[in-house]
């Protein structure tokens, strides 16, 4: 199901030299590069755990800190209980890998690539096939019922990518698919998985920790074949509102708690 990536830029890489320590641009290996390396590899080990993973597809990825123009990205073959902060890879726009050994999964590439420039609110971006999560992917109308007060937090968040084309082998794809997005920060990619898009990568994690969790309650609540009452739109927009306002420390506090968790437990995620 994966794929090698055959960098369409045809040139060489640029240095790191040259796109970081430049001007006002952080390094590629200063401290605030290495924490965002070792949030997103804490990110992936936990998803793994949580069976939130599909062998070695799927992808998470965020820009680096302080480049508009670079972001990091697990490298193809690796599933995510083997990412490791120093294993994570910088790619530009152009299908350079910049720092790092190996490179991008293809579908990776071209739909993170994509989705960074085209979208630069969206400074983290995690795709899973996660299974409750997708398994209502393939279900006939919106995916999410919003029933179950963890399914508020993404009421009026939500986009339903509708036009299923294949693997995104090619520019043509990952632009069809991050103008899918248009305001929203989760999309449900019928009959294929989801994107969560956020400004940092502890509300990435969050969103989708929480995501797949309303949809594992909602998958159960159907299986009763009782009928699923919705919350009254007014409540739930207000419930909504509720919860978007405490979102970023509670990000924050629930990736440092998985991080204290990985430290204690398997402390090799973060090796340099």
């Amino acid at each position: 199901m994966a794929h090698s990536l055959i960098s369409p830029a045809g040139g060489p890489a640029p240095s790191a030299v040259e796109l970081g320590g430049g001007g006002n641009r952080p390094a590629l290996d200063g401290e605030e590069v290495w924490q965002a390396r070792v949030d997103l590899a804490a990110c992936f080990r936990m998803a793994a755990r949580l069976g939130m993973h599909e062998g070695i597809c799927n992808h998470f990825s965020a820009l680096v800190p302080g480049h508009d123009d670079l972001f990091l990205v697990n490298p193809y073959g690796l599933a995510f209980s083997e990412v490791t902060a120093a294993s994570l890879l910088v790619c530009d726009f152009h299908g350079n890998v910049v720092a790092g050994s190996g490179a991008p999964e293809a579908t990776a590439f071209y739909i993170h690539a994509r989705l960074h420039m085209k979208v630069p609110r969206a400074r983290a971006a995690f795709h899973t096939h996660m299974p409750y999560a997708t398994a209502l992917a393939m279900t006939d109308g919106d995916p999410l019922i919003y029933a179950g007060q963890t399914a508020l937090k993404f009421y009026g968040r939500v986009a339903v990518d509708e036009d299923y084309n294949g693997l995104a082998l090619d520019e043509r794809e990952g632009d069809r698919i991050a103008a899918a997005v248009g305001d929203a920060d989760i999309v449900f990619m019928k009959h294929h998985g989801v994107m969560v898009l956020a400004p940092n990568i502890a509300e990435a994690w969050d969103d989708l920790y929480y995501l797949e969790r309303a949809c594992e309650v909602q998958c159960l609540a159907m299986a009763t074949g009782r009928k699923i009452t919705a919350v009254r739109p007014e409540i739930a927009a207000a419930s909504a509102r509720q919860m978007r306002e405490g979102d970023p420390e509670s990000a924050r506090l629930h990736l440092a708690s998985i991080r204290r968790i990985l430290d204690r437990e398997t402390p090799e995620y973060r090796a340099r």
